[in-house]
């Protein structure tokens, strides 16, 4: 995996821009975790992708990829071939190849 060395990094947090329009104070790290998961895919930096994986877990970091709802092609096609995900799998791609099914029919 890309991120390999995630664990020599474990002072890394995720930035709070990335999630600005939140009270940091309250934040709920695990019942926000796809959202956490999304934002650092669109907007992070390495750091935050150290930190994503030091907080769920490779395991956790797929898990939750799987479950975002949209991510743009060129960020669909960089967490299919670093996380090693089929896009079929990918709940983005199913919906997204399900809405052109139903505008060719």
């Amino acid at each position: 995996m890309f991120f390999d060395n995630y664990k020599s990094h474990q002072k890394s947090q995720v930035r709070e821009s990335l999630l600005w329009e939140y009270d940091m104070n309250q934040f709920d790290w695990e019942n926000m975790q796809i959202l956490v998961v999304q934002r650092v895919i669109e907007r992070g930096r390495m750091d935050d992708f150290y930190a994503i994986l030091n907080r769920y877990g490779p395991t956790g970091v797929r898990e939750a990829i799987k479950q975002i709802p949209y991510l743009n092609p060129k960020d669909l096609s960089f967490v299919c071939s670093v996380f090693k995900i089929k896009k079929e799998t990918l709940k983005c791609y199913t919906k997204q190849q399900s809405t052109i099914q139903h505008w060719n029919s």
